[in-house]
């Protein structure tokens, strides 16, 4: 397989918000939104799941259900295993559209954004930021009673309107080479690119209230 894959793991289990991600959204289930904006792309969808229901169902062209190992389906199943399972469905290069079910306001434009900055060649994987507080600069990990800053140690006693912007990964989009991942065996890496989103767009779904907000921006056509 060549071109462009676009995977969207779906997992059964939820402890925030049981049954989210076959739940209605704005008229269709939330896993869908994901596999209707990879399509969008002319990507080749693999919906990774253990929900038999999905497994059962007839998708449409362009997507292929696999299932997934229940070890590979718990809670504290990172997301490493889950791509490489998925990647070893197919063979042969491509880029890789990681798009996750819980963040169905992300824009087309915000993964063409990705997929072109990763085309660049200058960063291994890509991925969608949100800038959030710079408050996180002042932090630091405690070892045997000595205080170690997760960043320079000047940033813990700077006044908060002089910290530099800070930005967090928001789970909405992440870009990479099948053949990449393949060597390296998970997502991490020195070489990473990232493509800011607004925090309207880059809402995680994981609560009542996160579904409820993100149905209302949809019905708004925002």
């Amino acid at each position: 397989m060549t071109g462009l894959v676009a995977i969207v793991p779906v997992r059964g289990g939820s402890k925030g918000l049981p049954g989210k991600n076959t739940r209605l959204l704005a008229g269709k289930p939330l896993y869908r939104h994901a596999l209707d904006q990879g399509l969008a792309l002319g990507a080749r969808c693999i919906l990774t799941t253990d929900i038999p229901d999905l497994l059962a169902t007839d998708h449409g062209p362009g997507v292929t259900a696999l299932a997934r190992p229940a070890e590979l389906a718990r809670d504290d199943t990172p997301m490493d295993p889950v791509l490489d399972h998925a990647m070893r469905s197919f063979d042969g290069t491509a880029t890789v559209v990681l798009l996750q079910a819980t963040s169905p306001l992300r824009a087309p434009d915000d993964i063409r954004a990705a997929i072109t900055l990763h085309a660049g060649g200058a960063f291994d994987l890509v991925m969608t930021v949100t800038e959030t507080s710079s408050t996180i600069l002042k932090y630091g990990m405690m070892r045997d009673g000595a205080f170690q800053p997760v960043a320079g140690a000047d940033y813990c006693f700077m006044n908060r309107q002089a910290l530099p912007p800070v930005y967090r990964p928001n789970g909405a989009v992440y870009v990479f080479d099948a053949d990449w991942f393949r060597r390296n065996g998970r997502l991490a890496t020195d070489r990473i690119g990232a493509v800011e989103m607004p925090a309207a767009r880059a809402q995680d779904i994981d609560t009542e209230e996160d579904f409820r907000r993100a149905e209302a921006t949809l019905g708004a056509g925002t």
